[in-house]
């Protein structure tokens, strides 16, 4: 009576372990599965078919990588990335810009060109970053060293401001 108790208890883990093969064995054919798709719509693989999947322009997604891929994450971490130099930046003209009557903070390229060479050589790219999110302002399309040496760069918002709406910006996305 005793071994045959030990024989069923045997093959019922037997049978749960067989359960449990055969679910990691599912998985992972689901995944095989999946990756096989993906590497379908990439045109840099060996198995491209030519059926990537095209937006319209009115669709959300148009323009953007998938959600969740690497590379949207490397997006976000670059973009979190150029919004502390531009916050950097804006702290720095507050630093030692000179304050004016009308309330905003201002300072001659020239000058902040010098000191902030030091720092990054992006001085222009963050510029323009800055005055697209109507941070900064200033004449000109672009602003080259010597030549506009003395246009004026306005601080519009305070570097707190700026850090606050950053880290608004961070929690959203």
């Amino acid at each position: 009576m005793m071994a045959k108790k030990e024989v069923s208890a045997f093959s019922m883990s037997l049978a749960s372990n067989r359960g449990d093969v055969s679910s990691r064995v599912s998985m992972f054919q689901t995944k095989a599965e999946g990756h096989t798709k993906k590497q379908e719509l990439d045109p840099f693989s060996g198995k491209y078919q030519g059926t990537s999947q095209v937006y319209s322009k009115s669709d959300p997604r148009y323009g953007k990588p998938p959600e969740g891929s690497k590379t949207e994450f490397r997006g976000k971490q670059a973009g979190n990335h150029v919004s502390g130099e531009i916050i950097q930046l804006c702290q720095i003209i507050a630093d030692v810009g000179e304050p004016c009557s009308d309330g905003y903070i201002r300072i001659s390229f020239g000058e902040m060109f010098q000191l902030y060479t030091k720092i990054s050589n992006k001085l222009v790219g963050m510029l323009l970053r800055g005055r697209k999110q109507g941070l900064l302002e200033f004449q000109g399309e672009m602003l080259f060293q010597r030549r506009d040496d003395d246009v004026l760069i306005t601080l519009l918002k305070m570097p707190s401001e700026i850090q606050e709406i950053n880290l608004q910006y961070q929690q959203f996305n």
